[in-house]
């Protein structure tokens, strides 16, 4: 695997995500194309954005997130190892942990909680009544 321009704890960490979920360079084809978007002539000259492909599974990825190749390429990289993974580990995975506790934040609340939660703001609201200004008799 070629030098990242990332600090060697990101280029590590990538190194062992992939030896963990057994992704070999070998097994990866990388080619290089133009970029789109913003960025102006530099991405117009140069083909800054990195395509990777995995043989085995056939997983496709496509990065264009920054105007260096190099750092694309790094990108890339952790984009396959995310997919494989989820793939791999399925309901483990992390991206489908995070989507799942989206779904338990949005989730409507039970009669129950949500008649406590009325009852405490009811509360606060009483304590804050409280905290107003004393007049003095005139």
């Amino acid at each position: 695997m070629g030098i990242f321009p990332v600090g060697s704890a990101k280029a590590q960490d990538l190194i062992d995500k992939m030896n963990k979920l057994d992704i070999r360079e070998e097994d990866i084809q990388e080619s290089f194309v133009r970029s789109s978007g913003k960025g102006g002539q530099h991405v117009n000259k140069t083909s800054t954005c990195v395509y990777l492909k995995h043989l085995p599974t056939g997983i496709e990825v496509k990065c264009q997130e920054e105007r260096s190749q190099a750092l694309n390429r790094y990108r890339a990289r952790v984009l396959l190892v995310d997919k494989i993974d989820q793939i791999v580990r399925g309901k483990k995975s992390a991206e489908v942990q995070r989507i799942e506790k989206i779904r338990r934040q949005k989730r409507k609340r039970s009669k129950r909680s949500k008649e406590k939660m009325l009852a405490d703001k009811k509360m606060t609201s009483e304590k804050k009544k409280m905290r107003g200004h004393v007049f003095a008799g005139e």
